[in-house]
């Protein structure tokens, strides 16, 4: 963990052909942090796209008909929470209770569904309360009331024109999906990490089944980065090409808000027809595909999807 804001500035090892390059580290406690995806982790991913037999012809260069070969998946904000690449790992969960979630995902070439090797790839998401690390005083999961929050019925009607800047920070129960980039108010760091693709473009995280807060839907925020360095000390330079949102089937919603500690939450809970960021397309959305004990949800989820991206493109979800 560190204390220390990334660095954003160009440097001459960086591509030509890049625009808008920004410089990322990774700063990793211990050596040798910066290793390939393991066998247990590549198996894991593995099995679960096995299925995808259209897409695995493609990367081979068999099938490329007309066109793109796959959709690319659908770009969204990054929300207000997002902290540059701060822990290099693939066991995002520390010491957070919560649904045991295994999460695989694919990243590939939507042009030639080629799969892209060594990219980073980050994740973010809230607790089982609804939770952000490093934005607790903004999020307030749980139903948590904001401290200063007024109570009574007022006494006067306000008058004339507003003056000064706004309020900065998020409103009570947080956004997630929406608003300005905050800069944290904490050093914590759980259910955060970034990780590198293999040479299938699959990467697998360890981590809990997101809960939920104010205004949206259970999600998981994800980023991928193309044409950066792996280093001893982390991960630097490259461009954004991908910054989506992962989502979750009313169904298995549902089957863990009976499961504690979800089930404690007060939170009145956005369903996924109702959230404004999911565009209602399914996997091309980011609508992740779950495998789970349908009568016992609490044993753990399994959850993969193939993201689609154009590694030309720069998406940093901040517009």
């Amino acid at each position: 963990m560190t204390g220390n804001q990334p660095e954003h500035q160009q440097t001459a090892h960086e591509p030509k052909h890049k625009k808008d390059l920004t410089r990322r580290k990774v700063v990793v406690a211990g050596a040798g942090a910066a290793v390939a995806v393991g066998a247990a982790g590549t198996l894991a991913a593995s099995g679960a796209f096995a299925g995808e037999k259209s897409t695995a012809a493609s990367a081979s260069g068999t099938s490329t008909a007309a066109g793109t070969c796959y959709k690319l998946t659908s770009e969204t904000t990054e929300g207000p929470y997002y902290i540059d690449a701060d822990k290099l790992r693939r066991d995002i969960t520390e010491d957070k209770e919560g649904i045991p979630l295994t999460l695989a995902l694919k990243v590939i070439d939507s042009e030639t569904c080629k799969p892209l090797r060594n990219a980073a790839v980050d994740i973010w998401h809230c607790d089982a309360l609804g939770l952000y690390s490093g934005y607790e005083s903004f999020s307030q999961g749980g139903g948590t009331a904001p401290t200063d929050a007024p109570s009574g019925t007022p006494t006067d009607t306000p008058s004339g024109t507003p003056t000064g800047e706004p309020p900065s920070g998020a409103p009570s129960g947080g956004t997630g999906g929406g608003g300005g980039h905050e800069e944290p108010t904490s050093d914590t760091r759980y259910l955060r990490g970034t990780w590198r693709t293999d040479k299938h473009g699959l990467v697998t995280f360890k981590t809990i089944f997101p809960g939920w807060y104010q205004g949206r839907c259970v999600h998981i925020h994800t980023k991928v980065h193309v044409g950066g360095e792996w280093t001893d000390a982390g991960y630097e330079g490259g461009t954004t090409c991908h910054t989506g949102q992962l989502f979750f089937a009313e169904e298995a919603v549902l089957a863990s808000a009976e499961v504690e500690p979800y089930s404690t939450s007060t939170t009145t809970r956005t369903t996924l027809t109702e959230d404004t960021i999911y565009d209602q397309s399914g996997t091309t959305g980011g609508l992740l595909k779950l495998k789970y004990h349908k009568k016992d949800i609490a044993k753990g989820v399994q959850a993969s999807l193939t993201l689609g991206v154009d590694p030309d493109a720069t998406n940093e979800g901040t517009s």
